[in-house]
């Protein structure tokens, strides 16, 4: 099992990196919620531990652009924000479980299983356009029997693709929710070439990604 812990705290961090890992879990840890996001575009992970007040993007923060995004990722924070208008407010936002410091590391641990747990416990939901499938739980992508080797990038633009089939998506709204910054894919062509090969990716199958001038795109049967 996979999980991500994102704590600025350096001497926290490696306590809980240790500690983790000693316990037979595959650990990322970051000391910023920027470094965090870069993680998530690049690797899957079961659970994410993260620490509300870290520099650059908060741990808040980046819940909330993970659930922008579709993720359905267990998320625990941990802050020393101990009243329950916090709790509330994290929890709204998108986390799953909240943890306030100090606290003892073998209740940190029964939290992760816990979360664990939970997620493995969640029915996949599979988007289908065309012969064109995604299980939004393994993040498997497939035309018909074939399973697609898809990069992060290319998995989160043919997911909000897929969900609003057959409706346009903007250019902003799609980076918005696939990069951290929407002026890195709007700002250049970096939105375009994405496209172009998760176009080359999908063309065996039975849907097709169009461009809408003007408006944005959309994907749609062949």
């Amino acid at each position: 099992m996979r999980v991500l812990v994102a704590e600025d705290d350096e001497g926290l961090r490696s306590v809980l990196e240790r500690g983790l890992q000693e316990s037979g879990y595959t650990v990322d840890a970051v000391g910023d919620g920027e470094a965090a996001l870069h993680h998530f575009d690049t690797y899957e992970y079961e659970v994410a531990i993260l620490d509300w007040r870290m520099p650059k993007v908060t741990g808040l923060e980046v819940t909330q652009r993970l659930r922008r995004r579709g993720s359905a990722l267990p998320i625990l924070l941990l802050t020393a924000r101990d009243t329950a208008r916090d709790r509330v407010t994290g929890l709204d936002e998108g986390a799953d479980d909240y943890l306030v410091k100090p606290f003892d590391f073998s209740e940190l641990l029964a939290r992760v299983r816990a979360l664990q747990r939970r997620g493995e416990a969640m029915q996949s939901i599979v988007i289908t356009v065309a012969d064109l499938a995604l299980d939004s739980i393994t993040r498997e992508v497939s035309i018909g029997s074939v399973r697609l080797r898809l990069t992060a990038t290319e998995l989160a633009l043919l997911e909000i693709l897929m969900q609003r089939s057959p409706a346009i998506v903007s250019r902003r709204s799609i980076a918005l929710a696939v990069w951290n910054e929407e002026a890195d894919a709007l700002g250049s062509n970096t939105l375009d070439v994405h496209l172009a090969r998760l176009r080359a990716k999908i063309a065996t199958g039975g849907a097709k990604i169009e461009s809408v001038r003007a408006l944005g795109y959309r994907l749609v049967p062949a």
